[in-house]
């Protein structure tokens, strides 16, 4: 005999209609009377319609039930269904996990697309949450059922295939815990490259523009190149670089996010093959606890066109974000690293979620979740934090968001 056929008779009641304050505690109340447990609830409401699932233990009398919540429910102007069944709502124990979606727009083709990968593998989804809706559409599925990893690349076809973002992680109580945040710079938490801007007052934008597009793809050595194109900066007045930094823009979402997390304790670093010069003072800035970079030689006032000490290269990115979760007592694999270029690679490797942020191909294909959309605050919706919280929260401190377009 299996465990199911020893399992106790349940009831599923559920409640659908235009929502009216007091439905829940008028359906429970009746249910109190009955003396049944309640096993789980669950409750949807989306444009004044409402969706009230509750599971119990079936009482002796179980039509006497179905009297009082027929009564109860048809008193406040809903429809209630109930079906008799046997054993609780636990979900499947194996390979559960979330699968976050992002879509500007996300069309409804691109959900089915995703569903239907899931159903191939195998995949149930249990539950499906709303995270934003805008300036992105972002939805997360509780999937349990499917291969981690299959499911991991599966998805990141059918996202490229429908211009969408998908991420997939494990549910684990690392989501749940003080994570460290390390990010590359230029081109990530950063619109540009700060190298370029510096190569313009020299008079060499283009040709450093070209160089470092190559490094980033992977095509050259990053140290190499990074020393060739320092040494055009040579004579520059290191006034530059303040005008440099009252330039440059940050990404949109990022002070969101930084300021959002740091309510919750996590900690921030940057590391970069930029330089310090920029990099500490971006640090200070946004509240970010670490920063790593290279630094440009300064003699006399002018930039020489060498850097101090060792260059922060693939390896040494992470190498930082190792040093740094030690330093700061969080286990790597309660680490995040964000990147966009070839030398992010190792960093993004080392880290428990690697996320390529509108990235080189090679890097998208490399790391764990891939994000293509402008906003460096949907990071949080992988995290499980909703739109409607980073609002509300910045609500409580003062800071106003705009309120999003009707639709």
């Amino acid at each position: 005999m299996s465990t199911h056929d020893n399992a106790p008779e349940t009831l599923l009641i559920t409640v659908t209609g235009t929502d009216r304050p007091g439905v829940t505690s008028a359906v429970l109340v009746t249910l109190a009377s009955a003396g049944v447990t309640v096993l789980d609830v669950e409750q949807i409401l989306m444009r004044g319609r409402l969706v009230l699932g509750v599971l119990v233990t079936a009482p002796r009398d179980v039509k006497k039930l179905r009297k009082a919540i027929t009564t109860t429910v048809e008193a406040l102007g809903m429809a209630v269904e109930m079906e008799r069944g046997s054993g609780d709502n636990r979900s499947r124990p194996s390979d559960r996990v979330h699968v976050t979606i992002i879509g500007t727009p996300l069309k409804a083709s691109a959900m089915a697309a995703i569903a239907g990968r899931i159903a191939d593998l195998g995949g149930n989804i249990d539950r499906i949450e709303r995270m934003a809706r805008y300036p992105v559409t972002a939805i997360e599925l509780h999937v349990s059922g499917a291969a981690p990893d299959r499911l991991r690349t599966l998805l990141a076809t059918e996202a490229a295939r429908n211009g969408i973002d998908v991420a997939v992680q494990p549910a684990n109580m690392l989501r749940h815990g003080v994570r460290l945040i390390v990010m590359d710079v230029d081109s990530t938490l950063i619109q540009g490259e700060v190298i370029e801007m510096l190569a313009e007052h020299a008079g060499y934008g283009a040709e450093v523009a070209e160089v470092t597009e190559l490094a980033m793809r992977g095509d050259l050595d990053f140290e190499q190149s990074l020393r060739a194109r320092v040494k055009l900066l040579a004579g520059l007045d290191a006034s530059v670089l303040d005008e440099v930094y009252d330039a440059i823009v940050v990404n949109p979402g990022a002070r969101t996010m930084v300021r959002t997390l740091r309510r919750l304790g996590y900690r921030f670093a940057i590391v970069s093959g930029g330089f310090s010069q920029i990099t500490d003072r971006l640090a200070a800035d946004l509240g970010i606890h670490r920063a790593r970079a290279n630094t440009l030689e300064i003699i006399d006032g002018k930039l020489t066109g060498e850097v101090v000490g060792q260059v922060v290269d693939r390896a040494g990115k992470a190498q930082a974000l190792r040093e740094f979760a030690a330093d700061l007592g969080v286990p790597e694999a309660a680490t995040i690293a964000i990147g966009d270029g070839a030398n992010d690679l190792d960093m993004l490797d080392a880290a428990g979620l690697g996320i390529a942020y509108n990235a080189r191909p090679v890097v998208r294909e490399a790391a764990d979740t891939s994000l293509n959309v402008p906003y460096l605050d949907t990071i949080m919706y992988l995290l499980g934090i909703s739109r409607e919280e980073i609002v509300a929260a910045d609500a409580e401190a003062g800071i106003v968001t705009p309120a999003p377009p009707l639709v």
